[in-house]
């Protein structure tokens, strides 16, 4: 593996970080111009798909997905109506997970080359589908060049990590709750998730400077942005500091200055981040620096209204984060989510109920912001701890073992070949089917996709109601959580005459009232 120094990255001035990157963005590593941005030819949904490559879609026949087996199935991505593509990290990496990073600008060799790479991007863009790719900057692997530099005090690398001083708590705990520091060759260095993963120092500027040029290689690349990993952690330690403002605008200033940093690349990379907070307070600084935070309280309030047929507090979560993403110029923002692969799949968290999914991918797909599917939510494919039962292969067919399948690992869920492409893509009433359904209303729909928020008082607990309003157009949307048929009168000032869609064919506006059997979800103009 070959050591990356700063040399190829701009100066770092952060008073006049865009002026100075502009006059000096790196030449690009093919010798071509950067490659076109997504054609807009259709109206686009707004949906991101989270992809695991190692899980998707196997080319070459060794049983690991590839960036090959990505631009294989983009046409089923684009059948399902999404526009843009999230990869879990694509970079070299000692794990199974690549979450610990050893060369930032190069393609895991188990997934390809950097020619495969642009390939997908290149047939990703001419479908009109955005790709973001995962960038871990908050550590690095242990097996970095960087850090096996920093072993030596006398290498300028030391200062790229941070280590204990002689005050140091070396029992402190990280904030993410295991040992924060960790023991190398007589010194100890802090790793606040592990102690293959030591934290970068982001109060040395090399590094900075370091990882602005990470992110202008790719986005020089046809990159269109990045999902953001352990956002809140660059400042973030120790279980002590959770809560504490002065980490929080430390992170929101550094955070700032890389989307400065960008701008001579791209200045509309689009930025989301992973910031695990639990209240709308606690996302709403990041949404200043950011394009969007994932929404980690909305997906738990989601969930639990649907599991328990009664609104847990949707739109108490919704319109706070709703006004903030306002009040920072991104009226359409918000990046909600069911489940990820950090968490239980959701369709496990609802106990396999098929119902209780539907209405839960209703809810997501008609809230504001742009919505993150992740990769067999789709499907009901389900998943529980430990984390690779979360990231398992992607069912395409009927027989676990039909060419294409991934094999990285057995499966513990989805054995039964009704959970998979080709025995959901022809039946209507499937959840695939649904979830196409659902994604095409928001690409047909303007005020699905950038129309405000505003509650609707349905007066019963059962029922969760709000407009979704754009100058040209105002939506009202109810979804029944319960299993009984729902009657929501309609006064004729609220002007709601019309039943544009509805995942029931059982449900109709009749005399001002709208009529809503079980676990269905309508819309209204």
């Amino acid at each position: 593996m070959r050591k990356r120094t700063p040399a190829r990255s701009c100066l770092w001035l952060l008073a006049s970080a865009a002026l100075v990157l502009a006059s000096a963005a790196p030449a690009r590593q093919d010798g071509g111009a950067r490659p076109d941005a997504p054609a807009t030819a259709q109206p686009p949904s707004g949906v991101w798909y989270e992809i695991f490559v190692r899980a998707w879609y196997d080319t070459d026949g060794d049983g690991i997905g590839d960036l090959n087996g990505v631009t294989a199935k983009l046409d089923y991505l684009k059948s399902l109506g999404v526009d843009g593509l999230w990869l879990m990290p694509v970079n070299p990496s000692p794990s199974y997970h690549g979450y610990d990073v050893t060369d930032y600008e190069a393609i895991n060799p188990q997934y390809g080359s950097m020619a495969d790479f642009r390939r997908l991007l290149a047939e990703a863009h001419k479908r009109g589908m955005r790709v973001i790719i995962d960038l871990v900057i908050n550590h690095t692997s242990d097996r970095h060049p960087w850090f096996q530099a920093a072993r030596d005090p006398a290498d300028p690398h030391h200062r790229w990590y941070t280590w204990a001083g002689t005050r140091a708590d070396l029992g402190a705990v990280s904030a993410t709750g295991g040992p924060a520091w960790h023991a190398l060759d007589g010194r100890h260095y802090l790793g606040v998730f592990t102690g293959e993963m030591p934290d970068l120092d982001y109060d040395t500027p090399a590094v900075r400077e370091a990882m602005v040029g990470v992110g202008r290689y790719w986005l020089d690349l046809g990159v269109d942005g990045f999902r953001l990993d352990a956002a809140q952690h660059i400042y973030l330690d120790f279980q002590s500091q959770w809560g504490d403002p002065r980490a929080v605008a430390k992170n929101v200033r550094w955070w700032q200055d890389f989307r400065a940093g960008l701008a001579a690349s791209n200045p509309r990379a689009y930025l989301v981040g992973e910031v695990t907070q639990d209240s709308p307070a606690g996302l709403a600084p990041y949404v200043r620096p950011l394009d969007a935070v994932f929404d980690f309280p909305l997906a738990v309030r989601l969930i639990e209204s649907v599991k328990q047929e009664r609104d847990r507090g949707i739109l108490a979560q919704a319109l706070p984060m709703a006004a903030a993403y306002a009040a920072a110029g991104r009226a359409t923002g918000d990046a909600p989510f069911l489940s990820n692969h950090d968490q239980e799949r959701v369709m496990s968290r609802l106990q396999g109920d098929a119902r209780h999914m539907r209405v839960a991918a209703a809810l997501l797909l008609t809230l504001p912001g742009e919505p993150f599917v992740y990769y067999g939510e789709e499907l009901g494919l389900q998943g529980k701890k430990p984390d690779p039962d979360l990231r398992e292969p992607m069912r395409w067919n009927r027989r676990a073992d039909a060419p294409g399948e991934t094999r990285w690992k057995p499966l513990t869920a989805n054995r039964g070949g009704d959970v998979s492409v080709e025995a959901q893509d022809a039946d209507p009433r499937s959840l695939l089917n649904l979830y196409r359904t659902l994604i095409h209303w928001r690409a047909g729909l303007p005020a699905l996709r950038e129309g405000d928020l505003h509650g609707f008082d349905a007066g019963d607990p059962q029922l969760v109601a709000y407009t979704r309003a754009t100058p040209g157009q105002k939506l009202l949307v109810v979804h029944n959580l319960s299993g009984r048929a729902k009657t929501l009168p309609l006064a004729p000032t609220q002007g709601f005459a019309e039943l544009l869609r509805s995942t029931s064919a059982g449900a109709r506006l009749d005399h001002g009232r709208l009529l809503l059997p079980a676990y269905a979800s309508a819309v209204l103009r």
